[in-house]
């Protein structure tokens, strides 16, 4: 099972200067700084998603500049992402449409031929067909039943563009492999696109529209899918969002998947955003430290303008509590002192007052409970990426990009191990049913 990383532009400044507290003067950005294999020195993933609709053009709004995007175009998506070193030659590069990004459009603004076009001139080695996302689920209809009229008819386009994008990809003689994307209202219309689109040529598939559904939504439309396919059919997941449960997706069969939540959880998420291995299969969760600029946090900023904090008192107690963690980490403070000086800056966030009138908040209670877990744990010393050895206690300081991207890419390496974990225990304790279906839908 393949971990595809789907990139948003997600680097660093190697160079950025933690105590500082800014990056060097002459920095370009990009140009300058690292993705997460540049940083780690391998990389944490067996493949890159790139999204067309994150490249960007005149029609969608992507997250390059202009000059990114002719820069990607111009010497294609690997050497555009710096994968073109032969260490990471094996990497597979996934692309698709990010339908996402144009899913109040009556019709995608991509042709077949077009995005065929794209993934072969950019060197993608994979590439999904143009597809419109279906955010209409039921799970108790029956094959084709129910459905709005919007519904069908993304239906209907996703299968045309299909049968277009596979018809150009042929006749171009692509290098990439193409993916035939399943949308549907229900397993059964998801079964049924991932049967026509077998049929049409396709032996490897992505279901797209995951995002909203739950995991056991999800579970029941991979089980009316591998019942309605081929066992030799391969199953890509677009946008896994539930990476986190991906162990219980084993049965499944799923050839790869792509996601960016292990990274985006870094900043995303206010309670579990650094990871570590946990026992057995699991993974341990963590709370960063969250301590904002104090004259750059919108919050700060406007409880100042009502008269409620002055802002130089802000700026001492955000430089109290960075020294404090920081002498936490060479030894030089103790937990329950730098515990304090962190929840007296926390106050202003939490509560909006002085710590002196919320001392006893339930909501800063429960914040120093993760918190002293975090600085008990010191799990940034028990980690030996470099990220974790270069950084030290900063990876766990929730604040600005470079700390928390850097946090993320931690992550991502983390997680890697994990799905290699799982795939391990796969190799070794075999689904028992599995066979069955496989064999039942290919009968």
């Amino acid at each position: 099972m393949k971990f595809i990383f789907a990139d948003s532009l997600d680097y660093v400044d190697p160079n950025f200067d933690f105590i500082a507290d800014r990056s060097p003067a002459e920095r370009q950005p990009y140009w300058d700084d690292a993705y997460p294999h540049e940083v780690l020195g391998y990389a944490p993933y067996d493949g890159v998603l790139v999204s067309r609709g994150i490249v960007g053009d005149h029609r969608v709004k992507g997250k390059y500049t202009a000059s990114q995007a002719r820069r990607f175009h111009l010497v294609g998506v690997r050497k555009f992402l710096r994968l073109d070193k032969p260490q990471f030659a094996h990497l597979d590069i996934f692309g698709d449409c990010g339908a996402f990004t144009y899913v109040q459009d009556e019709k995608p603004p991509y042709t077949p031929a077009e995005i065929a076009g794209f993934y072969d001139e950019c060197g993608f080695t994979h590439g999904a067909s143009v597809d419109h996302i279906i955010f209409d689920f039921d799970p108790g209809l029956t094959g084709l039943a129910g459905g709005s009229a919007d519904a069908r008819q993304r239906f209907d386009i996703t299968l045309e563009n299909a049968e277009g994008f596979l018809r150009e990809a042929k006749a171009m003689d692509a290098r990439f492999t193409p993916l035939g994307v399943i949308q549907g209202w229900s397993p059964g219309s998801m079964a049924d696109a991932a049967r026509r689109l077998v049929a049409m040529g396709y032996d490897y598939l992505a279901l797209g529209g995951m995002v909203p559904l739950k995991s056991p939504e999800i579970k029941l439309c991979l089980e009316a899918i591998r019942a309605a396919v081929p066992a030799s059919t391969r199953l890509h997941i677009l946008g896994f969002a539930k990476a986190d449960d991906i162990d219980s997706f084993h049965g499944y069969d799923i050839s790869s998947f792509d996601t960016t939540s292990p990274l985006i959880r870094a900043f995303k998420d206010a309670k579990q955003n650094y990871y570590l291995p946990g026992d057995g299969l699991a993974l341990r969760y963590f709370t960063s430290i969250r301590v904002p600029q104090a004259i750059e946090n919108p919050k700060l900023q406007r409880a100042v303008k009502k008269g409620v904090f002055r802002a130089e008192d802000l700026v001492r107690l955000e430089t109290l509590a960075l020294g404090s963690l920081r002498a936490f980490d060479r030894g030089a403070a103790d937990l329950e002192e730098t515990l304090h000086n962190v929840l007296v800056y926390s106050a202003p966030l939490v509560e909006e007052k002085p710590y002196e009138d919320c001392a006893a908040s339930s909501s800063l209670a429960r914040l120093a409970e993760r918190y002293r877990t975090t600085l008990a744990e010191r799990p940034w010393k028990q980690c030996s990426c470099k990220i974790c050895q270069d950084a030290a206690i900063d990876v766990i300081i929730f604040r600005g990009s470079n700390r928390n991207k850097r946090r993320g890419i931690h992550n991502l390496a983390v997680y890697q191990e994990h799905i290699e974990r799982l795939d391990l225990k796969r190799a070794v304790e075999p689904s028992d049913d599995l066979p069955r279906r496989l064999c039942a839908a290919e009968q």
